[in-house]
């Protein structure tokens, strides 16, 4: 069985990494919502915490033992958007301590904009918000950043 060339290319080359969406589970906030849309997601990382244990009498090495898997802050990043409900819900955590936990999904695109990879977030809410600095000398657009905790995240191959 000979595969077309097309087919090849696709599994062989890595997927470009500006082609994405982000979608949250928040009431009020559909899927298409102008809100959802950012320019920048970084964050997507796990790793595994490790506790050293000393044997008495072991004086060669310590045990490393395995501790739960540990994940930063996910940061969102946009052009800054007025009366946004998502900005909203950020606030009410900071400012009011009203928290609603939400499940959130960055999901990576192909060129036919059909899901390559998906990240589902667990429990996420904010505990950051910032805009770049104001300045008079540059034509540049304000840029919010979300900073955003959550539980754990799964990943999968779409």
């Amino acid at each position: 069985m000979k595969l077309k060339p097309d087919a090849i290319d696709k599994e062989l080359y890595p997927p470009v990494g500006f082609h994405f969406k982000v979608e949250f589970k928040l009431q009020g906030l559909s899927a298409e919502a102008r809100e959802a849309r950012f320019q920048e997601v970084s964050g997507l990382s796990k790793s595994l915490g490790v506790e050293e244990y000393r044997e008495g009498g072991e004086n060669r090495f310590s045990h490393r033992l395995p501790l739960p898997a540990k994940y930063p802050n996910l940061v969102l990043k946009r052009g800054v958007l007025r009366n946004s409900k998502l900005i909203k819900w950020c606030f009410d955590a900071i400012d009011n301590f009203i928290f609603s936990p939400v499940e959130l999904t960055v999901t990576l695109l192909n060129e036919e904009h059909n899901p390559l990879m998906v990240w589902n977030f667990v429990g996420a809410y904010p505990v950051k918000w910032s805009v770049t600095d104001l300045k008079a000398q540059e034509n540049s657009i304000v840029i919010e950043s979300m900073e955003l905790v959550y539980q754990y995240f799964t990943k999968k191959d779409a």
